[in-house]
């Protein structure tokens, strides 16, 4: 039941996320690109993920122990998310030293428009394919990804540390991510 309730309000969140294309869901706005970082000492165990990548391989958030983790959740149909596809990927890149990228593609129907979207913005960092969300239930009700897109950063602690609601730069997220890396 509590995990029900839990896929019914960030259902119901995600409804809030993003705007600006005429193929988005109804009901979607974007976030307004809010930065939420949590203190070091109150930082809490991000969830395990593991999903499918959109090319049907399997991934697990195991692998980037002891590294930043960052998560992008997208829809192709997002403005806001192509938007900022250009700045995810020079920023995966920028700090590849130190994180690890995945995306968390949501709300597509199929694979088709996702794959199309990575190829299109040379996308190179893992996308797992959550069309119904699944995979946001963990982050409830600590860090909810509330809005399309948003992005969330683990530490090297493997603890939720910060979260983007909306679109992001190259020069923020990469402020970010050199932070949590730090230990900040």
């Amino acid at each position: 039941m509590t995990r029900l309730l839990l896929a019914a309000v960030l259902a119901a969140t995600l409804l809030t996320g993003c705007a600006g294309s005429s193929a988005a869901p109804a009901g979607f706005v974007s976030g307004d690109g809010s930065i939420t970082v949590i203190e070091v000492a109150d930082r809490k165990p991000a969830p395990l993920v593991e999903g499918e990548t959109l090319d049907g391989k399997a991934w697990s958030s195991t692998g980037s122990a002891g590294r930043v983790l960052v998560y992008n959740v997208w829809g192709s149909w997002c403005a806001p998310c192509r938007a900022e596809a250009p700045a995810l990927e020079a920023t995966a890149m920028a700090t590849a030293d130190v994180a690890d990228f995945v995306g968390l593609n949501t709300r597509d129907l199929d694979r088709s428009g996702p794959q199309a979207f990575v190829r299109g913005f040379g996308i190179g960092y893992p996308n797992l394919y959550d069309p119904d969300g699944s995979l946001l239930l963990g982050f409830a009700p600590a860090l909810p990804a509330a809005a399309i897109p948003s992005t969330l950063v683990v530490d090297t602690e493997g603890r939720l540390a910060a979260r983007i609601l909306g679109g992001t730069t190259e020069t923020t997220l990469t402020a970010l991510v050199r932070d949590i890396a730090e230990g900040r």
